[in-house]
């Protein structure tokens, strides 16, 4: 492996390596306006959720690891208190991108990315109307981690209003994942679009696992069986009866021939088919048999 002390190397390459090795990030795209009122819009990746009571928001515009100077968000985040974080979809990423152009102090990035600036109900910076859920927040403090370039200042928001676009909302009222469509930022030029490469995971609270280390050394040493593999057999509340395995060998004849053969990599095999289709408890059925 390659170990890198912060310190060592440059802030730029240090930058660099955190950002390609922490994402997908969720994308905060702030609504500020400057002491005069003019609106300024930028995304920042630094962004997540941090509690639903009271609804908290933070995100950190950096300095610029290159000169030290601050983004107008900062600036403006500090001094009105206020702020509108918008969520990112793939259908909006290009103008989003072209608000993170530098423009100049009072260029209004709305209208530099073509987005609608939306009148917000409790605050005074404005929502972007693309945008498929909206944040309306106050500033409740400022952190600031370092006067250096590449310092991050935490801008921790509680969330007074928020707008929902009713086509985004699933037949329960809830948000949808896959129709809300959203992007994240990974390393470099790189995104990711979330609806595309989504996949569940059954949290472990819903169920007491037998967990991995209930698992044979003979299976868990396998190789074809991986870790997540492992994580899916370990995540079931018990293993089947014998009744349940041999009930289960008379009604598949096929499955009963393989285990006869005692190829392991084949039985492995099959079990693998089985975890990929979320079946673990007939995988069991399969790894235990004789």
């Amino acid at each position: 492996m390659v170990s890198i002390t912060p310190g060592e190397i440059s802030t730029g390459k240090l930058h660099q390596y955190l950002l390609g090795a922490v994402g997908p990030r969720p994308i905060a795209f702030a609504s500020t306006l400057d002491e005069q009122g003019r609106p300024n819009l930028s995304p920042f990746s630094f962004f997540n959720v941090f509690g639903s009571n009271p609804p908290t928001l933070i995100f950190s515009p950096a300095r610029r690891g290159r000169d030290n100077t601050v983004k107008h968000t900062y600036n403006n985040a500090k001094a009105t208190k206020e702020v509108v974080i918008n969520i990112v979809n793939f259908e909006m990423v290009q103008q989003m991108s072209l608000s993170s152009t530098e423009y100049g102090e009072g260029i209004n990035e709305f209208e530099k990315a073509g987005l609608t600036m939306l009148r917000s109900e409790l605050v005074k910076p404005f929502r972007v109307a693309e945008s498929p859920v909206q944040f309306e927040c106050k500033v409740k403090e400022v952190v600031e981690l370092g006067q250096e370039g590449g310092a991050g200042n935490l801008i921790i928001c509680e969330v007074l209003k928020m707008h929902i676009k009713e086509e985004i909302l699933d037949e329960n009222g809830f948000i949808d994942q896959h129709k809300i469509d959203q992007v994240a930022r990974m390393g470099g030029n790189w995104y990711t679009r979330a609806n595309m490469g989504m996949f569940e995971v059954p949290k472990p609270l819903s169920t007491l696992g037998i967990g991995v280390d209930s698992i044979s050394a003979e299976i868990r040493d396998s190789k074809i069986l991986t870790g997540n593999d492992l994580g899916k057999l370990g995540n079931v509340e018990r293993l089947p009866s014998e009744e349940e395995i041999q009930g289960y060998l008379k009604e598949n004849s096929e499955i009963a021939k393989l285990i006869k053969s005692g190829d392991i990599n084949k039985i492995h095999l099959k079990a693998q088919e089985l975890l990929k289709a979320e079946n673990p408890e007939t995988a069991w059925k399969i790894l235990l048999a004789k």
